[in-house]
């Protein structure tokens, strides 16, 4: 059976959110469109309704299409330039959600699409949190593409970052967040390229930044927090390909402190792979379905959880392969 491993199967709601992102928001209104701060309240639930469920592609499809096309209103029809701005910067955080629900979907140009309307929208509106937020998964679009993109990736990263750092000493708690999620991601990138001094240096800056955070603070759309930094040195470990160190970090990484059910199951996936690194493929099975637990439709869209799976599915051993065909079958790898 192929699978292409990064690539998840398309969601149900797709198509309505495909329609009403390439939907020309002309003409006028039957009804005035929302103030931005009504669909800043919409998002912020949107929001939550993600990080609480563990269907959440599901739960934010169904938002998606209302929001997007409200959104695309608000900007059309604004007539200060302040509410202007104001729905700029919602607009660019609904395509910020709208990322997180076509991640590792069949339809890449619909993502690629989705992110750089979101860094426009950032850009027009001139707010701090937004350019963050949008250059954040932008870079990582780029990361995900492959070696061929690091260089771009580094580029966002490190352009946001020299905007973001004289505002700093007087930012409020979500703009020092989306500084600190993006100077772990310049770590990220450079785990990519094997680059283990810096990347660590990175997680250093980046814990450091964690640190001024409230200890219950978790930014609602990165998960950056002091809560989330030992998560992110398992994912530095593992993208360094370093088994020892990976199950290191694991044991001292606690997901129970992560809220987010989608970002606690991939941190379980993060932390399968260090096990599978460091040949614990028992340990490695049994994390996975705790990842399952958590999120059913995080592991079902992750290609290193798909990827551990199915090799598993092939192992020598009966037992290993019994458990790793029962979470095929959960996870849809696989016909009950």
């Amino acid at each position: 059976m192929h699978v292409d491993l990064f690539i998840g199967p398309g969601h149900p709601r797709l198509a309505a959110v495909r329609a009403a992102v390439d939907a020309l928001p002309l003409g006028t209104p039957a009804t005035a469109p929302p103030r931005p701060e009504h669909l800043r309240a919409r998002l912020a639930r949107a929001w939550a309704a993600r990080h609480s469920a563990p269907d959440h592609r599901d739960r934010i499809g169904a938002l998606l299409p209302d929001l997007i096309r409200d959104a695309q209103m608000a900007v059309q029809r604004a007539e200060a330039p302040a509410d202007w701005r104001a729905a700029q910067a919602v607009l660019a955080e609904v395509y910020s959600l709208s990322q997180f629900f076509l991640a590792y979907q069949p339809d890449s140009g619909l993502l690629w699409r989705v992110a750089e309307r979101s860094m426009v929208a950032a850009q027009q509106s001139a707010d701090p949190h937004a350019i963050g937020v949008s250059a954040w998964l932008l870079a990582q679009a780029h990361r995900d593409s492959g070696p061929d993109h690091y260089d771009a990736a580094d580029s966002i990263t490190q352009q946001t970052l020299d905007y973001l750092t004289p505002q700093l000493p007087d930012a409020e708690d979500d703009v020092l967040a989306i500084a600190g999620a993006l100077t772990f991601e310049a770590g990220y990138t450079a785990a990519r390229r094997g680059a283990t001094a810096t990347a660590w240096r990175y997680w250093d800056t980046a814990r450091e930044m964690a640190d001024q955070l409230p200890a219950g603070y978790f930014h609602p759309v990165t998960s950056f927090s002091q809560a989330i930094m030992g998560a992110h040195a398992v994912t530095v470990a593992v993208e360094l390909h370093s088994g020892r160190e990976s199950v290191r970090q694991a044991a001292r990484a606690d997901a129970a402190t992560i809220p987010s059910r989608p970002r606690r199951a991939r941190h379980r996936i993060e932390q399968a792979r260090g096990y599978q690194l460091d040949r614990q493929h028992e340990t490695a099975i049994a994390t996975l379905d705790q990842a399952y637990e958590a999120a059913p439709e995080t592991i079902r869209y992750n290609g290193y959880a798909r990827s551990i799976i199915l090799e598993e599915c092939e192992s020598k051993s009966a037992d290993r392969r019994r458990r790793a065909a029962e979470l095929a079958v959960k996870v849809g790898l696989l016909a009950a």
